[in-house]
């Protein structure tokens, strides 16, 4: 047995919401509906502009670990937070939520602990203003040999790749678990990252043991239509995951496909949906599901999330998952 079933690497980010309507996003010259990274001062300014601000430990990987968590796995969480009062408050709830928050907050004059800015519009699209801060310095000095080594499937955050040393990072986790005998994988994150990173994670899908990505990241990926990018995924890669919205899931695995049927609902907050998917088919892979399963899972779990505000699951995921026969 190992140390971690999951192990996730990447930003270390405190979520802050606060309602909006398209006027005020438009005001403010934000892009509805995408991430977008901004400066220090930028961030400063939209923080100061939140009315009726909420804060939760965020993060897209950390997210999928809090849902993890909420099923019963053991996991674990490589990031870097500043020892100030955001870090502080991430580190401990990252540990009260069940996740092992593996690094200490970093002390001295370095950057400030990251935070996203996320602006929920009333038809549940989030707009997310992210400054990096000091997750963007995460680096392989960080990747302990008993996490990643210790862990039985890797969870990588594509993001990660903006900064060479965060790649680095990220390599070397997905080196040291494979090397142990676990699985790695990636989430693609979005098509802006794919743009930036296509040979990087083109060659990644060759090497990991899943990818999971929507139907506009593998689009962007290949640079062409989606049937013919998951047929060049499955030829790359050990496990193919294709979400879209409002269809059903694909998913590939050599010459085995299968499909996740979506049951189609209304987001209250779409913050986390992603996130959540991971969590439930990860967690479909580590208890030996078939692909139909994993996959039905993930749809439940991501259907929890977007039914509430907030990017972490508020049910007993498992009960849905009884309620749903998947269990």
């Amino acid at each position: 047995m190992k140390t971690y079933q999951v192990v996730g690497i990447g930003n270390a980010i405190v979520d802050v919401f606060a309602q909006s309507d398209d006027s005020f996003l438009e005001l403010m010259g934000i892009e509805k509906g995408i991430m977008q990274l901004v400066e220090r001062e930028r961030g400063e300014l939209l923080y100061a502009a939140m009315k009726d601000r909420k804060q939760a430990p965020g993060g897209s990987v950390a997210n999928t670990l809090a849902g993890l968590g909420n099923l019963g796995l053991t996991t674990g969480f490589i990031g870097r937070v500043h020892d100030d009062a955001l870090g502080r408050f991430y580190a401990k709830a990252m540990d009260d939520n069940g996740t092992s928050f593996v690094n200490a907050p970093v002390p001295g004059g370095e950057l400030p602990t990251s935070r996203s800015m996320i602006f929920v519009s009333p038809d549940g699209e989030r707009s997310m203003n992210t400054y990096l801060g000091i997750s963007s310095e995460l680096g392989p000095e960080d990747v302990a040999d008993e996490v990643a080594g210790q862990a039985e499937i890797l969870f990588l955050e594509g993001y990660l790749y903006d900064k060479p040393k965060g790649k680095q990072a990220f390599e070397r986790a997905a080196q040291l678990c494979r090397a142990n005998g676990g699985k790695a994988g990636i989430a693609l994150s979005d098509p802006f990252c794919v743009d930036r990173h296509r040979d990087g994670f083109r060659r990644l899908v060759k090497e990991l043991d899943y990818v999971i990505g929507n139907e506009h990241e593998w689009e962007s990926l290949y640079q062409t239509d989606l049937s013919t990018a998951l047929e060049q995924a499955a030829q790359d890669s050990g496990l193919v995951v294709c979400t879209r919205s409002g269809h059903d899931v694909i998913l590939v695995r050599g010459e085995e496909q299968a499909v996740a049927p979506v049951k189609r609902i209304v987001p209250v907050d779409a913050t986390g949906a992603g996130d959540l998917f991971a969590a439930g088919f990860i967690y479909g892979v580590a208890t030996g599901q078939s692909l139909a399963t994993s996959g039905r899972m993930g749809c439940v779990a991501a259907a929890e999330v977007i039914s509430h505000f907030g990017a972490r699951p508020e049910a007993d995921l498992k009960a849905l998952f009884r309620r749903e026969g998947l269990i």
